[in-house]
C-alpha cells in the first residue's frame, strides 16, 4: 500500500474531525462540571469562582488538587524532540533508516537543560521514542537504539542526570505510533485515512496495533521506569491506537510505580475545550497542541466524566518555531509571539511546554538559545 503524505498534525486533525463526524454520544466526551453560572472577569475570559471550585473538591482524579496545583505552579517547561527524525528531516520516518543514521558528534544534554533552566523553565519532557521507533536509551527489547547507533550515549540517562543537577523536573514522552517496531501493526501513515461519514470502518480508520506491539510498549515503559527513576510527567502520544482497557491498565501500571507522576494521554490537536474519553482516557492533564486555551472560557479545569468531577490541568505544547524536530530552515518565532504564547497560556490557566529541538550535532542552536534568553527577560520585566 502506498504511503500517504499525511503529516502527524494532519492525522490528528483528521482524527478529531472523524470523531465529530461520527456523532459520538455525550458519554464519550468529557463535559464541563456543572455548578452555578460562571462569572466573567474584566479581561473577558470567563473563570470559575473559588466558591464554585470548592463545591467540587476533592474531585475524583487520582492526584489531589494541591498536588496538581504544584505542577501548575511550574508554568513553563521545555519539550525536547530529538532522535532519528533530526537526522533525516522527516517527522514521520518509515522506520527503515539504519540505526547508525543517528550520529550526533557534539552531543551535550547538559547544554539543553542549562538553557531550559536559564530560560525559567521548571521541567522538561524528552522524546524517548518517537514515530521512527529509534530509542534514546539502550533498550533490551530490540536493537534499534542509541547502543547500535553512531553515538552510543544513553541520552535518557544523561537527560535525567542533567535535570537533577540543575533542579529541572524530568519527564518522558513515548509514542505509540511506531514505524519500525510494528509487530504486524498497521501504522497510521500507511493505513487508509478517508474517515468517510458512511461506508465500512476501513474508510474511517484502519490503523491498528497488535497484541505483540502492546506487549512491547508495556515492556519498554516498564524498562524506563525501572532504570531511570521516577519522573514528573509521562507524555504518551497517539493513544487512540491503544484499546481503552489497555490504556486503563497502562495508566494504573505507571501510577502504581510512580504515584507522584502526572500521566498524560494526548487526545490530539485542539484548544482543550473537548476531551474525547474514548480516545485519550484516563489522563491527569489535558494537552492543548498547536493551539492556545479557548479565549472565551480559558482552560476549563473541572470536567465531568462518567458522572464524576475531575480536576484536569491544561498544558499547551507548541514548537519555538514551526517544526517539532530541528530543521535548518526553521527559525524561532518573534519575541512578541513567544511572549504572547507564554502570557496567553498561563493567564488562561494552562502551562506552556515549549518545544526546542537540538540540531544534528546534538546541541540547541544559538538562535533558539538567544530567543529563549530574550523571552525570559521579557517575562521577568512583566513580573510573570
Amino acid at each position: 500500500m502506498p504511503h500517504s503524505d499525511l503529516s502527524r498534525r494532519d492525522f490528528l486533525r483528521t482524527s478529531a474531525t472523524a470523531a465529530t463526524a461520527l456523532a459520538l454520544g455525550p458519554s464519550l466526551r468529557a463535559q464541563p462540571a456543572t455548578t452555578a453560572p460562571i462569572p466573567a472577569r474584566a479581561g473577558g475570559v470567563k473563570t470559575r469562582s473559588a466558591a464554585d471550585d470548592a463545591k467540587l473538591l476533592p474531585g475524583a482524579q487520582r492526584l489531589s488538587v494541591p498536588a496538581l496545583q504544584q505542577w501548575e505552579a511550574m508554568k513553563f517547561g521545555m519539550f525536547i524532540h530529538f532522535g532519528m527524525s533530526t537526522y533525516i528531516n522527516a517527522e514521520l520516518p518509515s522506520g527503515a533508516d539504519p540505526s547508525t543514521t543517528y550520529a550526533p558528534d557534539k552531543l551535550d544534554v547538559d547544554q539543553w537543560i542549562s538553557i531550559a533552566r536559564d530560560a525559567g523553565m521548571k521541567y522538561a519532557v524528552l522524546t524517548t521514542k518517537h514515530v521512527a521507533g529509534h530509542c534514546l536509551w539502550p533498550t533490551r527489547h530490540n536493537d534499534y537504539h542509541v547502543g547500535t547507533s553512531g553515538n552510543k550515549t544513553d541520552v535518557v540517562a544523561a537527560f535525567v542526570k542533567a535535570c537533577e543537577r540543575r533542579g529541572v523536573k524530568p519527564g518522558f514522552y513515548y509514542c505509540s505510533w511506531d514505524n519500525h517496531n510494528r509487530f504486524g501493526s498497521l501504522s497510521p501513515n500507511v493505513a487508509p485515512l478517508g474517515f468517510a461519514r458512511t461506508g465500512p470502518p476501513v474508510n474511517r480508520s484502519s490503523a491498528y496495533v497488535t497484541q505483540a506491539y502492546l506487549d512491547f510498549q508495556w515492556a519498554q515503559i516498564t524498562e524506563l521506569m525501572d532504570h531511570y527513576g521516577p519522573v514528573a510527567e509521562w507524555w504518551l502520544d497517539i493513544p487512540h491506537l491503544l484499546p481503552r482497557d489497555y490504556r486503563n491498565r497502562l495508566y494504573a501500571h505507571i501510577a502504581a510505580r510512580q504515584p507522584a507522576a502526572l500521566i498524560l494521554y494526548n487526545h490530539g490537536i485542539g484548544d482543550g475545550s473537548e476531551l474525547f474519553v474514548d480516545r485519550a482516557w484516563p489522563t491527569d492533564l489535558i494537552p492543548i497542541e498547536r493551539f492556545l486555551p479557548n479565549s472565551g472560557t480559558g482552560h476549563v479545569k473541572w470536567r465531568n466524566i462518567d458522572g464524576q468531577n475531575f480536576y484536569l490541568p491544561g498544558e499547551v505544547c507548541d514548537p519555538i518555531g514551526s517544526d517539532w524536530f530541528y530543521t535548518e530552515r526553521d527559525q524561532p518565532r518573534s519575541d512578541a509571539e513567544l511572549l504572547g504564547m507564554y502570557l496567553t497560556s498561563t493567564s488562561r490557566g494552562a502551562n506552556l511546554l515549549l518545544d526546542v529541538g537540538p540540531d544534528k550535532h546534538g546541541l540547541i542552536p544559538e538562535r533558539y538559545a538567544t530567543a529563549l534568553t530574550r523571552l525570559h527577560r521579557n517575562i521577568d520585566r512583566l513580573g510573570f
